[in-house]
């Protein structure tokens, strides 16, 4: 399942580039030397990817809790249902739920912190941008803490995130090389493809919840064998 994590990444680094792209295109970076330039923006990546793993930190804490009072294989489930209707339900629908109310607060405050550090031009600066940048929210970031719950502990629910992060370097790296390359249509097709990618994502945490007995994708739980009397002494 960690597989997942760097295809939410990939796909999540076009989705959210209209937010995250900007800042790194604005990021302070030094275009007169190359290797300065490539470590303010590998700093800038680096404080993305430790607030990435410390939500995964967090959230695969809670998920662990859930495993401990043994419905770790109901929240993979639940979080596979909770992806489809993210997709399925509009956007507006969505906006509506009084949860969404103190995420808008938060990113209010993370919009000004950050218009304030990109003025500045210090290599701890970069860090300080990354990390802040970490919390903007996004649709598939939201699908990767999902799935970081399900991973069932603190680290197994970091890496997931760290690995999400990874996925989304390559695309916000070139932005800040190149600007805005993707053409509309491009954006259009990836637009068109996120849907489809995360409702199949979904039905892997579906079918892993379930536990069908399927290699990798939908293994038998331990705690199926011991209550089949199963079990190998």
């Amino acid at each position: 399942m960690l597989l997942t994590a760097i295809v939410f990444g990939l796909l999540g680094s076009f989705h959210c580039i209209g937010m995250c792209g900007p800042i790194a295109f604005m990021l302070p970076v030094d275009r007169t030397n190359q290797t300065k330039r490539v470590l303010q923006i590998s700093v800038y990546h680096l404080g993305r990817l430790i607030t990435y793993g410390i939500l995964g930190l967090l959230f695969g804490l809670l998920g662990k809790g859930f495993y401990f009072f043994g419905f770790q294989q109901y929240l993979s489930i639940i979080i596979g249902v909770i992806m489809i209707l993210a997709v399925v339900l509009p956007s507006k629908t969505v906006a509506k739920l009084s949860i969404t109310k103190p995420i808008y607060r938060l990113v209010s405050g993370v919009k000004n912190r950050l218009g304030k550090e990109l003025k500045k031009k210090k290599t701890d600066t970069f860090f300080t941008i990354g990390f802040l940048n970490g919390f903007l929210p996004c649709g598939l970031v939201y699908m990767a803490i999902f799935a970081s719950i399900a991973t069932g502990n603190a680290l197994n629910g970091s890496l997931y995130m760290m690995l999400f992060g990874l996925g989304t370097i390559p695309l916000m790296t070139a932005f800040v090389y190149l600007g805005n390359f993707t053409t509309g249509l491009v954006r259009k097709r990836i637009q068109q493809i996120i849907p489809v990618a995360v409702v199949l994502i979904a039905v892997l945490f579906i079918l892993r919840g379930m536990g069908l007995g399927i290699p990798y994708v939908s293994p038998i739980h331990v705690h199926d064998f011991v209550d089949g009397g199963q079990m190998c002494h």
